[in-house]
């Protein structure tokens, strides 16, 4: 996988990025309100899909509740997979990089965020954010301080939602963009698993070469390794830099940012 920072960049970069080119779509034109709540949303499910792994550092975000949730996907998961695989396919325990590395939990994932916001913004939408938002602080700062922190970020991503909420109470978040940055964290989050040297089984249960969790993944040559100096010196540093410019523009768009009216900052 790649490093938590790297993830949870790419989520708000995905965000970003579907939002600053969607112009002619509703998706580009939200409230900067509703903007905001997708790039939390997004930012933390960019590291939703490593939950499958009780040994991730993602799985400590909230202490035992989280670890117990952890177990019981990795335990779905391994399941999934020996009942689902070819003979084509490796004999590990298919725990990790499993069911939540498909595109089949994604779109449940965006479909079930989805419901869940249409369904009550009243305390369905603080209960999400409460939970994406710890993912994004542990995802991004997973090195801050030792690893009995989860009280820490529980308080950070508390004050996180509180602070969304509030800024959020006049103007309804939309269900739909909800749904839509949870999916495209997800897909984030796979593309940059698959861009390191295990791959990633993005397109189960569609069986390649006679393997229904093939691997996608580009050549060799063009993968990495995890923590590795191409990670952190060249593609960590570029995801951050386009998340920033592409937010950026996504918010002028909306209006939210006045200021830089004078700046094209997506000059199509």
């Amino acid at each position: 996988m790649s490093t938590g920072p790297t993830h949870a960049m790419s989520g708000l970069l995905a965000w970003s990025a579907v939002t600053a080119f969607a112009s002619a779509h509703p998706i580009g034109q939200l409230s900067p309100q509703s903007w905001a709540v997708g790039a939390v949303l997004a930012t933390g499910a960019a590291l939703l899909p490593d939950l499958d792994h009780p040994g991730s550092t993602i799985s400590r975000t909230f202490g035992a509740l989280s670890g117990g949730l952890s177990a019981g996907i990795n335990m779905l998961s391994s399941f999934v997979y020996r009942t689902t695989r070819t003979k084509k396919d490796s004999k590990r325990d298919g725990g990790h990089r499993g069911l939540t590395h498909t595109l089949v939990f994604a779109l449940f994932a965006a479909v079930f965020t989805t419901a869940v916001v249409q369904n009550s913004q009243k305390w369905a939408l603080p209960v999400l954010m409460f939970v994406f938002a710890g993912l994004a602080v542990r995802g991004i700062m997973n090195d801050w301080c030792p690893k009995q922190d989860a009280l820490l970020i529980t308080v950070v991503s508390a004050g996180i939602t509180w602070a969304m909420i509030a800024w959020t109470s006049q103007t309804s978040a939309s269900a739909a963009a909800a749904g839509i940055a949870v999916g495209v964290g997800c897909f984030a989050h796979y593309i940059g698993d698959a861009i390191t040297e295990q791959g990633c089984p993005i397109l189960w249960p569609v069986p390649i070469m006679g393997k229904t969790w093939y691997p996608v993944a580009p050549p060799k040559i063009m993968r990495m390794k995890t923590g590795g100096v191409v990670e952190m010196a060249i593609v960590g540093p570029v995801v951050t830099i386009l998340s920033v410019w592409l937010g950026l523009a996504a918010l002028q768009a909306t209006g939210a940012l006045p200021f830089l009216d004078w700046l094209d900052l997506l000059p199509i």
